[in-house]
């Protein structure tokens, strides 16, 4: 049968992470889980680092604004998929599907260059501490974040209108739990090749230009810890970049797992749960690691939580009242 028009196809089907039905409660409760502690987590960062002024920092800021890429993420792909596990189905429009590709495409390379910007402002507050709130001043900052996005929209549109122009065949089964952009390049049975290319080579800008600047500015912020005389300034020092360095090194082994796995075995299923790291679990695990790790977020928070009680108890105090 010859290839069919992407006009004509309705539907997809996604074949999620087991097709065991006695395992589809546990992985519905399981990522329903994951889902609400990484929204409601990132949402709180979002609130304590907005809410208190001692955390009007760039640094923070840039935290507020990867807490809610984060939601973004596990919101673009999460949400359908407990849907289909508790309606008993595995079907997803093609414009789902498209919408999935762009938005997952778009959060994600939104994050990885966050990570970048991140560590640069790390870099200029360890390396040039005296000049920091010059050099990162508020218009800076929103720029960063501005352009972050801006080219995270176009690689992400660009990568939707490459798939736009593909044509599928009979064969529609997805073997992943979302529409993933490499899962929909291999469905379709048309010439693929520019996809192919015009992907692998955004990954590499995209993907190392990041990773590039992270390690240079690592390199850069350990080259001025060694120069620190005193061991305890030495450890304040460190002690400012340990989340984002965590935070960081929890991506990157994630994504490097999923390509790896992907490559090694050439099983969409063992890209597939590869492909929860990054998603779900890394999503999820982000406040915790800002919260354990930072004495400024753990004090924000503990302040955070002793305001919302002190309302509490005057509502109902005035509740009371006659």
């Amino acid at each position: 049968m010859g290839p069919e028009n992407d006009s004509q196809i309705s539907e997809f089907l996604l074949l999620g992470l087991s097709d065991e039905p006695e395992l589809q409660p546990l992985i519905f409760g399981l990522f329903l889980s994951m889902y609400l502690i990484a929204v409601f987590g990132n949402l709180l960062i979002i609130l304590v680092v907005s809410s208190d002024s001692h955390l009007h920092m760039p640094m923070y800021f840039f935290l507020s604004v990867l807490s809610f890429v984060d939601i973004c993420v596990t919101s673009t792909i999460i949400p359908k998929m407990l849907v289909n596990i508790q309606t008993q189905t595995k079907v997803i429009t093609y414009t789902g599907c498209i919408s999935q590709v762009c938005f997952s495409t778009l959060f994600a390379g939104w994050d990885n260059i966050l990570l970048a910007v991140m560590a640069y402002d790390r870099f200029v507050a360890i390396c040039h501490p005296l000049h920091y709130m010059v050099i990162m001043n508020p218009r800076l900052c929103g720029l960063l974040v501005l352009v972050s996005w801006i080219i995270s929209v176009l690689n992400s549109l660009l990568q939707s209108l490459m798939v736009l122009r593909l044509s599928f065949c009979t064969h529609l089964e997805i073997l992943h739990f979302f529409c993933e952009l490499n899962q929909m390049i291999k469905l379709a049975c048309s010439d693929t090749f520019l996809n192919n290319l015009v992907m692998d080579l955004l990954a590499m800008l995209l993907a190392g230009g990041p990773l590039a600047g992270i390690l240079y500015s690592y390199s850069k912020i350990v080259f001025c810890i060694c120069r620190i005389s005193s061991a305890q300034g030495k450890y304040k020092a460190f002690s400012t970049c340990a989340s984002h360095l965590s935070v960081v090194s929890l991506f990157y082994c994630t994504v490097l797992g999923v390509y790896l796995s992907s490559a090694a075995t050439q099983s969409s299923h063992s890209s597939a749960v590869a492909s929860v790291m990054y998603t779900v679990v890394t999503p999820m695990l982000n406040p915790f690691i800002y919260s354990l790790r930072n004495k400024d977020i753990k004090e924000a928070l503990v302040r955070f939580f002793g305001m919302a009680g002190i309302k509490g108890t005057i509502v109902l105090l005035v509740k009371k009242c006659p």
